[in-house]
């Protein structure tokens, strides 16, 4: 068996993936040319037209950038280390063990020449010869970012010797027209649903996505060039999870083709892998759906006027969405106090902090994309998964009302991007509790706060009702999930267990607040601070394994 093991897998089993933010890497390169002083000007003030330009000069020098011993500050000598980490581990156990290096936040083309640079000093990338032992990977984030990805890509597959570095080095570039590779070289590309869906709200993220996956496609094939897309999907519906076989089958045109790479967040894997027939079930599964995407096209993402409502329903979603979150003056603060995101951030269960670096205020654009679902998850509003989605559609049916809602449920019968997207919003509002969300708002606001944050609960519950009575009448159900009556009883059977949780952990927050602002009352003599902290984390986790999500 060992031996069996050893021929399939290697000596590492599983890959290793890299990843670290872009800005982290233009650092690095502004500091090291800042030190040898070989550019006219900071490289930080340089266009994107000037380091792409410098970049794309400097990786075919064979002479070294980078001294062997690094006087630079603590954070670029991490990052260089870490390349030369990754070419030890390249030499010592394959190539296979480590070969894709991902760049969150990717703008723009220097920011994968940058990591291209950095690998070339640490060995991965041979300027002699174009030959690259990794594979430099963009993740496209927001939606103006998922706007910008097909530029960027077409930007970046314009040069040769990014080209050669996909192709294995220079003397593998064939001669022939690019349009006629028999073998095309291939490119994975990561698309974040989680700070996309923030930025815009659920239609709209959705719709960024499905259209920047049917672009890039186009312009990989131009190329010759085949597209892996990683899609970063969460475990909650707001950061792009759900069922696993609809989504994929969901897949605009021929953007599968036999490959796909998708995140498994960590509060979903118990449910999926810890057994052996349950691994076996949602491998079979995701492989089955895989390999009907790539065979079967229904060619209903090429109907240009479908594509156009679609437009329509992002552009009004986003706005509707956008106006609450980032327009209404009390929304943060309503934010703030009617969910337990503060607390959110003391968990010992994620992999970054919960803001940003550079944000010390209490503000959403800061906030990173985990604790702001997990928080509204935890109060049972759920907003970031179906917010702004009741008054696209409302808006779109009232204009022909019997004849735009029998099209909408025409899309749900066949179209398989509409049918995910609107099986996704019963599924949450399926999860909403408005009775406990409002508890959470009427015990957790303060005094002064409490009527302007009723008129904002008000809004949200609007809302709600309008996406949910939307929602069933073009799914055909009475109740959501009417469909799938197995997870509508699942979900039924954990939304009444979890009431209690949610009972205690209002309590259990309405004392530690007042224990840090220094409120009057009896409870200080009882509980001290850090005992009511304990008890407010384990609703938290309580609560998280009811939902079956966290962010």
């Amino acid at each position: 068996n060992l031996i069996c093991q050893v021929e399939i897998f290697g000596f590492n089993l599983a890959r290793l993936d890299i990843r670290q933010e872009s800005s982290v890497h233009e650092a690095v390169i502004q500091e090291v040319t800042e030190y040898l002083q070989i550019l006219p000007k900071p490289y930080i003030e340089m266009s994107e037209a000037e380091r792409t330009e410098w970049l794309s000069t400097e990786l075919p020098t064979r002479r070294p950038l980078i001294p062997t011993e690094l006087p630079f500050s603590e954070r670029t000598c991490e990052i260089i280390n870490t390349f030369r980490m990754l070419r030890q581990l390249q030499v010592e156990f394959g190539k296979e063990i480590c070969q894709t290096y991902i760049i969150s936040m990717s703008r723009d083309v220097s920011d994968l020449l940058e990591v291209l640079l950095l690998a070339q000093e640490a060995g991965l990338y041979d300027p002699a010869t174009g030959a690259s032992s990794i594979q430099v990977v963009p993740l496209f984030e927001t939606v103006e970012d998922l706007r910008n990805a097909p530029r960027v890509m077409n930007d970046l597959f314009k040069l040769p010797l990014y080209r050669a570095a996909l192709a294995g080095g220079y003397d593998k570039l064939p001669e022939e027209s690019k349009s006629e590779l028999e073998t095309p070289y291939l490119q994975e590309v990561m698309l974040g649903y989680s700070d996309s869906n923030k930025d815009s709200g659920f239609l709209s993220s959705n719709w960024e996505i499905h259209k920047a996956q049917k672009a890039l496609y186009k312009i990989g094939e131009e190329y010759g060039i085949a597209l892996r897309i990683f899609h970063g999907r969460g475990g909650s519906v707001g950061r792009g999870g759900g069922p696993a076989y609809k989504a994929i089958l969901a897949q605009p045109g021929k953007s599968i083709s036999g490959r796909i790479k998708i995140t498994e967040q960590g509060e979903v894997l118990a449910s999926k892998y810890s057994l052996p027939q349950l691994a076996m079930f949602n491998l079979e599964n995701v492989t089955t759906a895989v390999i009907q995407a790539s065979l079967l096209h229904t060619g209903f993402d090429e109907i240009e006027s479908w594509n156009e409502i679609m437009e329509e329903f992002a552009v009004r979603s986003r706005t509707h969405y956008r106006n609450l979150i980032y327009e209404q003056e009390d929304l943060v603060e309503f934010f703030y106090q009617v969910t337990p995101v503060q607390e959110i951030s003391q968990l010992q269960i994620s992999s970054r902090p919960a803001r940003r670096k550079n944000d010390k205020k209490k503000t959403i654009s800061g906030l990173r994309a985990i604790p702001w679902v997990f928080s509204w998850t935890q109060s049972r509003f759920l907003l970031p998964a179906w917010y702004g989605v009741g008054t696209a559609l409302q808006e779109f049916v009232e204009q022909a009302p019997e004849e735009h809602l029998k099209l909408l449920q025409y899309f749900y019968l066949k179209w398989p991007f509409f049918t995910t997207v609107i099986s996704k919003v019963e599924m949450t509002l399926a999860k909403v509790d408005l009775q406990i969300a409002h508890y959470y708002v009427r015990e957790l606001s303060k005094p002064e706060d409490k009527e302007r944050f009723e008129q904002l609960f008000e809004q949200i519950a609007t809302e709600y009702r309008l996406t949910r009575d939307l929602v069933l009448q073009i799914s055909g159900h009475e109740r959501p999930l009417d469909g799938e009556p197995d997870l509508q009883r699942s979900v039924q059977l954990r939304n009444a267990t979890i009431i209690p949780l949610g009972m205690l952990q209002v309590a259990l927050l309405k004392r530690l607040r007042q224990h840090d602002t220094g409120t009057p009352g009896v409870i200080h003599s009882r509980y001290s601070k850090s005992e009511l902290l304990r008890g407010a984390l384990l609703t938290l986790n309580g609560i998280a394994a009811g939902m079956r999500n966290t962010g």
